[in-house]
């Protein structure tokens, strides 16, 4: 996916019957961002991230593909040039496949409740529910819906 709120892949290389994906560095992610904070996020500062988010994920979802896995950690930043894009496409599927999908698709604090309530049946939407429980840890510096393994 070429697209400039989603990771570079850079290469990939296979050996001994394994793949490994190079993607472009990033300097840090969101979680990093909001752990050494010490003053809150301004609504203009949690808007334009959320945007830079949201644009990716349209992007994907147009293409057919869902994350899965959405958390700050997996949100990553190029300094210089303050861009969010999305990494981590290990859970990712794509939305026209054959449902049942796995009830482990992300941490339980941005998890959606379909996805919570153990249903293999769920979409992309699930996704949207991931990204509105980070805009609201945006704005508080706090988890929404914190939780215990």
């Amino acid at each position: 996916m070429n697209h400039p709120n989603i990771v570079k892949l850079k290469e990939v290389i296979r050996e001994s019957d394994i793949l490994y994906f190079v993607f472009k560095y990033m300097e840090c992610n969101l979680y990093q961002l909001m752990k050494d904070r010490e003053k809150m996020f301004s609504e203009g500062e949690v808007r334009n991230c959320c945007f830079q988010v949201f644009q990716g994920l349209a992007y994907m979802h147009q293409w057919g593909y869902f994350h899965r896995y959405l958390k700050p950690v997996v949100i990553v930043q190029q300094m210089e040039i303050y861009t969010m894009v999305y990494s981590d496409f290990g859970l990712a599927r794509e939305i026209s496949s054959q449902p049942p999908y796995t009830e482990y698709v992300s941490t339980r604090w941005y998890r959606a409740p379909e996805v919570l309530l153990q249903s293999y049946l769920y979409s992309s939407k699930v996704d949207m529910w991931a990204m509105g429980a980070i805009m609201a840890e945006l704005f508080s510096l706090r988890p929404l819906f914190p939780g215990a393994r």
